[in-house]
């Protein structure tokens, strides 16, 4: 804004501010008062590992806070849906669990969130780390699992990036490793060769400051997780002040002064005084002394220790009951806030897991079945949100329900039916006996019963045995291949 000197006729710029403000009375930003002295300052914590470490080994919150969400996207893994041949879903789960792929998938979600960066690195036998992987070269058995790396384990490449449009697009291209303690080989990794998980995004800008690395979650909350613990700390030490006595003594200066035996004899009365007054004792103590008790209130600690936790719930994206171990007060379960947090976990999973757990599943596949996963592959993160006994019960009535009206309909086969109540014995807690091979028996027999009968030159009404006709049936009768069906179902 430019105001015009009256006397010079020159305009001359003026500092104004939107907003309110009232310099009268010192409110507003742009006015000298308390608030408008507060600004942030960039604390850079994410590059300070040693102190990152210590915080993650003394703080219950920070640990809390970088663990809990990694435990949380892995700890109930996937359900695959797609179709796959007798026995091979099982294999591969299998191999996943001996080769403790989920564990390491944890472990690099951890240290991305603590450090800001880790690298999951597949681990192929006879191949060289520097080149590009290519999937169609892994022959059986190559795999051997995966290992994670943090980012003060690496050195990226910042003069050589990725210039190949994709989600690699301007990344580096290699990983140096740095560090050989657990014997790990001075490898030069290709970025094809690992999943990059970042902790906390970052612009540009600042991304720049960490190596192009993201910011570690603990920074954010580092703060407010330092109120608590000082409240904490300071709640303790007035636990040792709870119950105060004052002893007053005729004369005590004097004394003191006197030193020698009047001095001794005082310290003498005192250890009587601690000797003799317990719970059931008493106080020894001259006529004109004067001893007192005083304790102290604790009213209103309990409401600022309980806002400081919601103040870190809320930095951390917790709840309180997941994140402190504690069910709420009154009438609130907590129920609502874990269904939100959980609702987040899976938006986690299907932005930052979903494409990485669909490699690691085509490469172990190829490394098992020597295929690539067949066409239509597809898998679902299994729900956190555990249901009571009496809502699985009602769940797995209405399922069984819906599944028996298809196949009495006969819209599904058998062998589909099972595999549809497999697929749900997790949740409605039936079915989990059913095998494969029970599954593939039910199969065999129902391609046998449809080879023994041919299709009939026409449809007809089962009722009225009358042709529908060779062509296509009336759209109108919308039950007419239900019927259909039935009758076909009554002859055989």
């Amino acid at each position: 804004m430019a105001r015009k000197n009256r006397r010079s006729g020159v305009q001359k710029p003026v500092r104004t501010a939107d907003g309110y403000n009232n310099f009268s009375a010192k409110l507003g930003n742009n006015t000298p008062n308390i608030q408008s002295g507060g600004t942030y300052v960039p604390g850079f914590m994410s590059r300070n590992r040693v102190l990152l470490e210590f915080a993650y080994r003394s703080s219950f919150l920070v640990g809390a806070a970088v663990d809990s969400v990694a435990d949380d996207m892995t700890r109930k893994g996937i359900t695959i849906s797609a179709k796959m041949d007798t026995g091979q879903k099982s294999e591969l789960e299998e191999f996943w669990d001996n080769a403790a792929l989920w564990d390491e998938m944890n472990n690099t979600i951890k240290w991305s969130r603590l450090y800001g960066g880790a690298l999951l690195v597949v681990l192929i036998d006879g191949q060289d780390m520097s080149t590009p992987l290519n999937l169609d070269t892994i022959k059986k058995g190559q795999f051997k699992g995966v290992m994670t790396l943090d980012r003060w384990m690496v050195t990226p490449s910042y003069s050589n990036l990725v210039t190949e449009y994709g989600p690699n697009f301007g990344k580096p291209t290699f990983y140096q490793v740095v560090t050989n303690q657990q014997g790990i080989p001075n490898w030069n990794i290709h970025h094809s060769r690992c999943i990059r998980m970042d902790g906390d995004s970052l612009p540009f800008q600042q991304s720049k400051t960490e190596n192009g690395w993201g910011m570690s979650v603990v920074e954010r909350i580092f703060e407010r997780i330092e109120a608590f613990d000082t409240a904490t700390v300071g709640t303790t030490q007035l636990i040792h002040k709870a119950h105060l006595r004052t002893y007053s003594i005729d004369g005590l200066r004097k004394v003191l002064a006197t030193g020698g035996e009047l001095e001794k004899g005082l310290m003498r009365h005192l250890d009587m005084i601690r000797e003799f007054q317990t719970i059931e004792g008493m106080t020894i103590m001259d006529k004109s002394d004067e001893f007192q008790t005083h304790s102290y209130s604790f009213a209103g600690v309990a409401d600022v220790m309980l806002r400081l936790a919601e103040q870190v719930s809320g930095a951390t994206g917790i709840p309180l009951v997941r994140l402190f171990g504690q069910s709420p007060a009154g009438f609130n379960t907590g129920d609502g806030d874990l269904e939100n947090y959980y609702s987040r976990i899976n938006t986690l999973q299907e932005r930052r897991l979903r494409r990485s757990i669909r490699w690691l599943l085509d490469i172990s596949h190829r490394s098992l079945f020597g295929s690539a996963l067949p066409k239509g592959f597809t898998f679902e993160f299994n729900k956190l949100w555990e249901m009571s006994d009496v809502d699985r019960g009602t769940l797995a009535g209405s399922f069984a329900t819906a599944i028996g009206t298809l196949f009495d309909r006969g819209l599904i086969p058998v062998h589909a039916a099972m595999a549809d109540i497999r697929n749900m014995a997790e949740l409605t807690g039936i079915g989990g006996a059913i095998t494969d091979e029970d599954i593939q028996n039910a199969q065999d027999e129902w391609k046998a019963n449809e080879s023994e009968t041919s299709p009939p030159p026409s449809f007809r009404d089962p009722v009225s045995e009358k042709p529908v006709g060779d062509s296509e049936p009336d759209r109108g009768d919308r039950n007419w291949f239900v019927r259909w069906i039935r009758g076909q179902r009554k002859k055989v």
